[in-house]
């Protein structure tokens, strides 16, 4: 046994019995069976996460237990060289015959095969200021990031990426060739497109993407004056590091999201949102409560926006209760999970096929940690339906982890039925 989980056995039963509460009696509250709890008390068997957070939640050990769990390792958060100012020196895109495609940033050193046929496209200055004139360029380009936001809720980060990644490339080049105050505006547009892709990307399972993307949106942005997307930037790099197990980093980028006074409150009110799931993450429930009333007081002071420029989501209008069904499950709470997440799931709208697998598979899987089983199963139908369709790297985190809580009623009709689903899904091919 090492040392971590010999603690870890050691600190349940001390804490277990401090509390009166028989290993019969826990088993029932978290869902496990007898004779594997009493494995881990011997240190037979290592503790999980999700095991932590319930035994936790159910002796009211105030985070105590999950702290003593190996969490994943959050790998590194560096882009890994993918640095590039809002005026680098050029992108490549590659679109197969297939329909597939690649990007790449590229320097001046790069090059072209020679035996390739080029068809050039140059934006001069003269085309720029052309399009500068016009008051549909800036208000077209609005629409068409609008209508990729809403493709993006129903379809595979695949069919949106390329047409993004090539307007935002366009949008730049305007705003390299046109002279202020249109250079400003075509920046700001510019930004919310790679910011944009940036969420799309790590949708498709791609975090180095995902944080170079990110910057060079803020790069965009703080170029033309807009330094609210930085500090959002660091509220889309908290979400990488909780889908990474780091409760740590989640919490301190959120802090940092929140630090400034004059960011907008509608972003400090986001990033506190995930600063509590960060505390979720790491079983404090005080600490995750406390955050989760600031986070609404400061949400419920914005006013409703109509500008499709928003950052952050549009499609769950009230973003506070959502996020407390999550945190719920991560405190080892999940009925109380499951009640809130149901109630929220239902005001989504019907085409946003996204939010409905992303929180849908949260609200499967707190049914399952609860010991519904049934329901679970039905649920989880229901959410492959909308995570085939959008093909997101982030709803699969989940529905692996309903796939190990399932696997513990191996023979039960409805597990059985979903198992092969289940599975096809879990092994499709990356993005």
């Amino acid at each position: 046994m090492d040392d971590r989980a010999r603690l870890f056995a050691e600190e349940l039963r001390r804490i277990r019995l401090a509390a009166g509460v028989s290993l019969s009696e826990l088993a029932k509250r978290v869902h496990y069976s007898k004779g594997y709890l009493s494995k881990i008390e011997t240190g037979v068997k290592p503790a999980g996460t999700d095991l932590a957070r319930r035994c936790d939640a159910a002796l009211d050990a105030g985070g105590e237990l999950v702290a003593l769990v190996e969490h994943r390792g959050p790998a590194s958060a560096d882009a890994d060289g993918w640095q590039e100012s809002w005026a680098g020196d050029g992108w490549m895109l590659n679109l197969e015959s297939n329909g597939s495609s690649w990007f790449n940033p590229v320097t001046g050193r790069d090059t072209v095969d020679s035996g390739t046929a080029l068809l050039a496209f140059g934006l001069t200055e003269r085309h720029a200021s052309a399009a500068a004139q016009q008051e549909t360029t800036i208000a077209g380009y609005q629409k068409i990031f609008e209508q990729h936001r809403l493709i993006g809720q129903t379809t595979s980060p695949a069919l949106v990426l390329p047409a993004l990644i090539a307007q935002t490339h366009t949008l730049r080049g305007l705003a390299k060739a046109t002279r202020s105050p249109m250079r400003v505006q075509f920046l700001q547009l510019a930004s919310r497109y790679a910011e944009y892709v940036g969420w799309m990307t790590q949708e498709a399972g791609n975090d180095r993407a995902t944080l170079w993307w990110t910057q060079s949106a803020v790069e965009m942005a703080n170029a033309a004056g807009d330094l609210d997307l930085a500090a959002h930037s660091l509220v889309r790099n908290a979400l990488i590091a909780l889908y990474r197990d780091d409760a740590k980093q989640t919490v301190e980028l959120s802090r940092q999201a929140q630090a400034d006074p004059k960011t907008p409150v509608r972003i400090r009110g986001l990033a506190a949102l995930r600063e509590a799931q960060g505390h979720a993450l790491a079983g404090d429930d005080r600490l995750c409560r406390n955050t989760l009333d600031r986070a609404k007081q400061l949400l419920e002071t914005v006013v409703s926006s109509a500008d499709g420029m928003v950052l952050g989501t549009t499609v769950v209008s009230n973003m506070a209760p959502m996020v407390t069904g999550w945190c719920m499950y991560d405190l080892g709470r999940p009925a109380e999970a499951a009640e809130i997440l149901a109630d929220e799931i239902a005001r989504l709208p019907v085409s946003s096929r996204r939010a409905h697998a992303r929180f849908g598979a949260r609200l499967a899987l707190s049914h399952a940690a609860a010991g519904d089983i049934d329901h679970a199963c039905s649920l989880t139908h229901n959410v492959l339906d909308s995570a085939e369709l959008v093909d997101s790297a982030t709803v699969r985190f989940d529905l692996r982890r309903i796939g190990r809580t399932l696997a513990r009623w191996p023979s039960h009709s409805s597990v059985r039925d979903l198992q092969p689903r289940l599975t096809t899904a879990l092994h499709a091919p990356a993005f």
